[in-house]
C-alpha cells in the first residue's frame, strides 16, 4: 500500500487523491490574477477542500512557457502569505509547495507546508534535493528541459517515452541516495513536450509503474488538450476530464488539477468499475 509521509499524516494512496492547484502569480496561463488577493484564496481553497481535495498546491512562480522571471524574495513572499492565510483558516490542510527553489522550499515548509513540489527535480537547484532530505518532505519530481523561459525549444527525443523514464530513473535514484523517504514522479506533459510527444506519453504512462512510487499526471486544461480541440483554456474542462480518465486507468495516484469536483467524480465513478 503506497503512503505519503506528510509531516505526521499519512495519506493512503491505494485510492486515487486529488491535488487542487492555487497559484498565487498574476500571469499562470489559466488561473493566471484569479487567486492573487487574499479572500480569492480563501474562497478558492475552501472550495477545492469542500470538493474532496487531498492536497491544496501552492506555486508563486509561473511555469507557463516564456513566464517573467522573479526574485527568490517575491516568490517567497507570496507563498508565505498564502500558506498563512490557509492554515489559520484551514489549519488541516495538506499544503504542496510547488516550487524549483530550495530557498523558497525551506521557508514554506517550515510555515506549514508538507509536501515540495519540484517542476525540475531537482535540476535546477543543486540544493534542493539534500533541503528535502533535511526537512523529511515528499518530494514530487517532474520531468522537464531547461526553464520555463527556454523549454519550448527543448523538444527534441530519441523517443520521449524512454527519455523520460531514464531521466526519472536517475532522479529517483539520487532522492534516495541522498535520504529521501517519499518520491512520487511526474513525466511533466507539457514540459519540454510537443503535442504529440505528451500524448505519446499518455499512451505510455502505464510504463512509469516500473519505478514502484506513486505517479502524479499534471495535464489540467493543457495546449496539449485544447489545442488539439482547437479551444480555449476556459473551454478545456471536458478534455481535462478525459485525459484524466485515461491517467486513472493507466495507474495515476494524484491528479493535479484547477477543477477538483470533476477529478474527484472521476477517481470515484472509476473505482466503482472496479477494474
Amino acid at each position: 500500500m503506497a503512503t505519503l509521509n506528510c509531516l505526521g499524516t499519512l495519506v493512503d494512496l491505494s485510492t486515487p487523491k486529488v491535488m487542487g492547484i492555487v497559484n498565487v502569480t498574476p500571469d499562470s496561463f489559466y488561473d493566471g490574477g484569479k487567486s492573487f488577493s487574499s479572500e480569492n484564496i480563501l474562497r478558492q481553497t475552501g472550495r477545492m477542500l469542500d470538493e474532496g481535495a487531498t492536497f491544496i498546491d501552492i506555486g508563486g512562480y509561473s511555469s507557463r512557457p516564456g513566464a517573467t522571471d522573479i526574485a527568490v524574495s517575491e516568490e517567497t513572499e507570496r507563498v508565505l502569505r498564502a500558506i498563512e492565510l490557509i492554515l489559520h483558516h484551514f489549519p488541516e490542510t495538506i499544503i504542496s509547495i510547488d516550487t524549483f527553489r530550495s530557498e523558497v522550499a525551506r521557508a514554506a515548509i517550515h510555515a506549514g507546508a508538507a509536501v515540495i513540489n519540484d517542476i525540475s527535480g531537482g535540476d535546477l537547484d543543486a540544493r534542493m534535493m539534500e533541503t528535502v532530505a533535511e526537512l523529511n518532505v515528499p518530494f514530487i519530481m517532474m520531468h522537464m528541459r531547461g526553464n520555463p523561459k527556454t523549454m519550448t525549444r527543448l523538444t527534441d527525443y530519441q523517443n520521449v517515452t524512454i527519455d523520460v523514464i531514464r531521466n526519472l530513473s536517475d532522479k529517483v535514484r539520487k532522492a534516495h541516495a541522498v535520504g529521501i523517504n517519499d518520491v512520487v514522479i511526474d513525466p511533466g506533459f507539457g514540459f519540454a513536450k510537443t503535442a504529440a510527444q505528451s500524448f505519446e506519453l499518455m499512451r505510455n504512462l502505464e510504463l512509469f509503474r516500473c519505478f514502484e512510487v506513486p505517479l502524479l499526471t499534471g495535464i489540467s486544461r493543457k495546449s496539449f488538450i485544447y489545442k488539439t480541440l482547437e479551444i480555449s483554456p476556459n473551454d478545456a474542462l471536458n478534455g481535462t476530464t478525459c485525459m484524466n480518465t485515461v491517467a486513472l486507468i493507466k495507474g495515476s495516484s494524484i491528479l493535479r488539477v484547477h477543477d477538483v469536483k470533476e477529478a474527484v467524480q472521476c477517481i470515484k465513478l472509476l473505482e466503482n468499475l472496479k477494474f
